[in-house]
């Protein structure tokens, strides 16, 4: 039997991507399909801008997702391009967070202090969060989530 790969034992993957105005991200969660398969299901994505202001938070959360196998991989390569890297629960409801409250803002430094708010919220918070930002009807819990991570006025 082959042994799963580490995306496959993830509940959450990022995946960076180059495009035309930088680097970018995508971030996905792994979710059971019609047919009881699991499936990575798109979340959100990152702009360069907001890619760019939440890369330290992003590091992290790879590295929380490693095993031991790839703990030794310079930190240049964390945050290689195409591959999909896994995220464990915390962090993955971190970054999913993030996404979707970086969605259209344009502040860089609301931006930054927003993944520093973010980085530091525990996982179990994030979740809640990030269930809450998952419904359909969101725009109240978006509004006080960025409200909360200071990322608007």
């Amino acid at each position: 039997m082959v042994p799963a790969s580490p995306t496959r034992q993830g509940p959450f993957a990022l995946r960076v991507v180059d495009r035309k105005g930088g680097t970018a991200a995508v971030i996905y969660r792994r979710q059971a399909n019609n047919a009881g398969r699991d499936r990575l299901r798109r979340v959100a994505a990152l702009s360069p801008l907001c890619f760019g202001a939440a890369a330290m938070m992003l590091r992290q959360a790879v590295l929380a997702g490693r095993n031991e196998a790839e703990a030794g991989q310079r930190s240049e390569d964390v945050l290689s391009r195409g591959a999909f890297h896994p995220l464990d629960a915390d962090w993955g409801a971190r970054v999913a967070c993030y996404g979707l409250l970086a969605a259209g803002l344009r502040d860089g430094e609301r931006l930054l202090l927003a993944a520093k708010h973010i980085r530091h919220t525990p996982g179990d918070q994030a979740a809640w969060w990030l269930g809450l930002l998952g419904q359909v009807d969101n725009t109240r819990a978006l509004r006080a989530f960025r409200i909360l991570m200071e990322a608007v006025r």
